[in-house]
């Protein structure tokens, strides 16, 4: 009977230090289910284009830098740079030029159902940037004069629409359509004076889309 009361007695002292144990526990901790939370992310993109300006073939690359705000809006810096096969007559040194430029400034971009595989979106670049002609048939063999290139500054906007395809938590694809509207610039008078015109290509997003460790407790506050 002695040896039953004590193996209680050790019993209940057991339960209670694991019960006082546990309550200490749960004040230090708050229960959260991680889907709920909202996620950050940043990262590095690259993406290649084929377009038209004035009719003509135009051939963009891309780079931006972005932060991800629960997968449902991004915010960054974004670049292109592009050459537009012209052939336009007469404007400098030779009768086959060509216009180069690029464009940047800030990159937005709202995301539609964030939490499928497969997002939309709505890519929107505003910025600043330079246009000038180039010949066409320059070769290492011509004298490069400046005075015969002229250049022109430009302020660009660029919605689009896109398709994102979340490949993993640190690799994104997307692909879409832009069109671009340019403030109006002038280089030579038979020359063009805007760069408006539609853009379609593919990008690959490279950073991570989720930071943070995806757990179900984290450490409340500690209390005055």
């Amino acid at each position: 009977m002695k040896k039953s009361i004590n193996l209680l007695i050790t019993f209940l002292l057991i339960s209670t230090y694991h019960i006082n144990s546990q309550e200490s526990t749960d004040e230090d901790y708050i229960e959260f289910n991680d889907r709920k939370n909202i996620v950050h992310g940043v990262y590095l993109g690259f993406s290649a284009s084929y377009g038209e300006i004035e009719g003509e073939d135009t051939a963009l690359i891309g780079l931006k830098l972005a932060y991800v705000a629960n997968r449902q809006f991004e915010v960054g810096f974004g670049m292109k740079a592009f050459y537009s096969q012209q052939n336009l007559p007469g404007i400098s040194i030779s009768n086959d030029e060509d216009l180069i430029g690029g464009y940047a400034g800030m990159h937005l971009e709202p995301i539609l159902f964030s939490k499928s595989r497969v997002n939309l979106s709505f890519p929107l670049l505003i910025g600043f940037g330079g246009v000038g002609y180039i010949d066409g048939q320059f070769d290492d063999n011509d004298e490069f004069n400046e005075n015969d290139y002229d250049w022109d500054a430009v302020f660009v906007a660029e919605p689009g629409i896109n398709l994102l395809f979340n490949v993993s938590r640190f690799l994104q694809l997307e692909a879409g359509v832009k069109y671009r509207f340019s403030s109006k610039f002038n280089i030579h008078p038979s020359g063009i004076d805007r760069i408006n015109g539609f853009s379609a290509g593919i990008g690959v997003k490279v950073g991570v889309f989720n930071l943070g460790k995806n757990r179900y407790k984290k450490k409340a506050p500690k209390r005055e």
